[in-house]
């Protein structure tokens, strides 16, 4: 079996460090926060280019708390995109704010800037611009439109961990960011976590006090808070992987390019990447409109894809209150019906994307035939 993703390929290579660090955890038994915490937020916030880190639960949380520290509330509206995982729509939702969607640009399948204006009214407060897959959205213009009607910028991150827009890092370009270190992410966690950055610090404080309880000081609670703490455990973890974090990523783009070259001139649609962006290629996304066949004759070779995503938020039962309706945003619906992620990670080896290559290519192949056959069969 060739994995979609191989935690354990990569726990062998620090296996020693990693360890080491849990080791360390369990003996000063600091399980909640704590020094390594602590220490985790300062240099996640300085890889991102950010002042500021704070560490919580889950890139969700981190997406929640962001909402709120700007003050976004009921009759509040924040526009993002229907092109993702649902949690950057239950995040506005937990606040009690009004998501409002725009569709993505087909290329790279991030919001698409030229129809975030339209979307804007009296009650829009923020924009959620996701760089999905671990391509930054078009943040220059995305942040011109917030200045022009004071609106505060929350990039969703959480695909993200390093990728860079024009020379600069994800993560320090809108007001606050949200990552995720969910296991399978390019820097992931052995559980869960996430962390907010931010310039910002009266953010930097609030984002503290709600992830706990709303105190500074245990027990002193000044506003509404949250438990939404990172744990010790993943703190001292996230500190060994971090710094493995640049080797990774250049073994993923490097995967990458070998993909796109492999598959160069068969007619099969893979990732667009804009020539201003470090993209960090958290998903390897081709495209295909016989995407069920695909995946299962796939399988039957061994070899594990993923679909990110198949539905786009609006047609999702859970978020028909929202009110859009099939066909209100069609580059989502025609991404979410074909895109197929390939197996990508940083340990995947040369023999192991060469058996994939060679499964798509004469997947691609009998696109290709198939117009011939059915003329074939029309002649008969």
């Amino acid at each position: 079996m060739i994995p979609f993703v191989d935690l354990k390929a990569q726990y062998t290579t620090i296996k020693l460090e990693v360890d080491a660090a849990i080791q360390r955890t369990l003996e000063s038994c600091q399980f909640t926060l704590g020094a390594d915490v602590a220490e985790f937020e300062k240099e996640f916030a300085a890889y991102s280019q950010a002042a500021f880190g704070v560490g919580v639960n889950s890139g969700t949380s981190a997406l929640h708390l962001g909402l709120l520290a700007a003050g976004i509330g009921p009759g509040d509206e924040v526009i993002t995109s229907p092109f993702t995982f649902v949690a950057t729509v239950a995040a506005i939702y937990y606040t009690g704010a009004t998501p409002v969607l725009v569709d993505i640009d087909p290329a790279t399948y991030t919001i698409d800037p030229a129809q975030i204006e339209a979307a804007v009214t009296p009650a829009t407060k923020a924009i959620i611009p996701i760089h999905l897959y671990g391509q930054p959205a078009d943040m220059d213009p995305i942040m011109a439109i917030a200045r022009k009607h004071g609106l505060m910028v929350l990039e969703d991150a959480c695909q993200a961990h390093g990728a860079e827009y024009k020379g600069k890092r994800v993560g320090a370009i809108g007001d606050m960011a949200a990552f995720s270190f969910y296991p399978g992410k390019n820097l992931g966690a052995y559980g869960e976590g996430g962390m907010l950055t931010t310039n910002i610090a009266d953010h930097n404080r609030a984002v503290r006090m709600l992830r706990d309880w709303g105190a500074e000081r245990k027990y002193h609670h000044e506003v509404k808070g949250y438990n939404y703490r990172l744990e010790g455990l993943q703190g001292a973890v996230l500190r060994v992987k971090l710094k493995h974090l640049d080797r990774w990523t250049e073994q993923r783009r490097a995967t990458a390019a070998r993909y796109d070259a492999m598959f160069a001139g068969i007619g099969l649609s893979t990732p667009f990447v804009r020539d201003d962006v470090r993209h960090v290629y958290h998903i390897y996304a081709v495209r295909t409109p016989d995407r069920a066949r695909w995946g299962e004759a796939l399988n039957a070779q061994g070899i594990q894809s993923g679909i990110h995503y198949p539905i786009p938020v609006h047609l999702l039962p859970a978020y028909a209150d929202l009110g859009y309706k099939q066909g209100q945003f069609p580059h989502a619906e025609k991404a979410a019906a074909e895109v197929l992620s390939l197996p990508m990670f940083p340990e995947l080896t040369e023999q192991q994307q060469d058996a994939v290559v060679a499964a798509v290519i004469e997947l691609q192949a009998s696109v290709e035939r198939a117009p011939l056959n059915r003329k074939h069969a029309s002649n008969r």
